[in-house]
């Protein structure tokens, strides 16, 4: 399925890698409340406008937020190292485990029936205007003369997302592990950008470097919103990203009220409105747009105005396909570093055998 992103006007969203900063629209009745947000880079549009909402709330009024985005796997360890944070937004599970290990979030984090994901999405292939090199799907990825750009896993959950829907690609299909193992090998030697976030992978992307970008379906729309559109592929077969959120231990009295307000119909609404799919428990990946009221048309900058988050044909979740919740089945497999004796993973060796690691 390939999507043409048509580019719309909007205002300029600032998007830094890491920052900090007041979130506009408190009220001059200030309570003195605040909320230190640490999130991966990919949400931090969508974090800022539901801060907005938020404090026109009774339980929000007043709340000023401060913000520091960058790379999940770097953001989960600054928080362990002491990091300033009441909320954590991160792309992965398992960099909110490292600050369980760590005693500052609670064991029972993901308990609820959204089991700690506040944002979902799915893995797509952006490509050049046109799509000059064909790209239909993950087989045209491994072909001589594709030049691939995504992210690090050692850094980046994004990245991590985007080598499971590939190495699934094949085991989800009758493949088997050595055949899945052999396409990651391939796609990795194609790969000429490696970047710290997935973030950092969209502006490389955008700024010319490679044919095809390993990316969230989000993160394609809201570069349309920001007049930066590319086409992209959604493969047949691709992957539910489910980015979990929690609050920490000793955080500020009003972050349970927020957290529960992103859950909430508004908060979803917004996610919607930046290019997330909404949480559907029911029925993950399928983008619910009544029920958080909202018609198709209202996606600016989806490719298609009457359908903007189409139904994927195969669409595999953690859960479903890879022994979920949670990674513990596939974290060490794929993405394990080899140090103090554990295993390396077939990704993390993948990335070293095709000379990017240090890219």
């Amino acid at each position: 399925m390939t999507l043409r992103l048509r580019s719309v006007a909007a205002a300029a969203l600032l998007l830094s890698v890491a920052s900090t900063l007041a979130a506009c629209g408190g009220s001059s009745d200030d309570s003195g409340q605040e909320i230190s947000i640490v999130g991966f880079a990919v949400p931090e549009a969508a974090n800022k406008a539901i801060a907005k909402e938020f404090t026109k709330t009774d339980a929000g009024k007043g709340t000023t937020f401060k913000t520091s985005y960058g790379a999940s796997g770097d953001q989960s360890r600054a928080v362990v190292e002491g990091l300033k944070a009441d909320y954590v937004h991160l792309s992965v599970g398992t960099d909110v485990d490292r600050l369980v290990d760590a005693g500052l979030v609670d064991e029972t984090w993901d308990d609820g029936p959204n089991k700690g994901i506040v944002s979902t999405s799915v893995v797509v292939l952006g490509v050049r205007d046109g799509n000059p090199k064909d790209i239909k799907g993950w087989d045209d990825l491994v072909k001589p003369g594709v030049e691939i750009v995504t992210a690090n896993p050692a850094s980046s959950g994004a990245a991590r997302w985007n080598a499971l829907a590939a190495w699934g690609h094949i085991t989800e299909n009758g493949g088997t592990e050595a055949e899945a193992t052999e396409f990651v090998d391939q796609l990795f030697k194609n790969v000429v950008s490696l970047t710290n976030s997935g973030r950092d992978a969209t502006q490389s992307f955008l700024g010319g470097t490679g044919d095809v970008l390993l990316a969230y379906e989000n993160e394609a729309i809201l570069a349309a919103q920001n007049n930066n559109g590319f086409e992209y592929v959604i493969p047949e077969t691709t992957l539910l990203i489910e980015n979990p959120g929690a609050i920490l231990k000793d955080s500020s009295a009003v972050s349970k009220d927020w957290l529960e307000f992103v859950l909430g119909k508004e908060g979803q609404r917004q996610f919607a409105l930046t290019g997330f799919r909404p949480v559907n428990t029911e029925n993950p990946g399928v983008a619910d747009l009544e029920s958080v009221g909202l018609k198709p048309e209202d996606i600016k900058g989806a490719p298609d105005s009457s359908d903007p988050y189409p139904e994927v044909q195969n669409l595999l979740t953690l859960e479903k396909n890879f022994g979920g919740p949670g990674w513990g089945q596939v974290k060490d497999k794929l993405f394990g570093d080899g140090k103090d004796g554990a295993p390396v993973g077939i990704v993390t060796d993948a990335i070293a055998k095709s000379g990017k690691a240090a890219s």
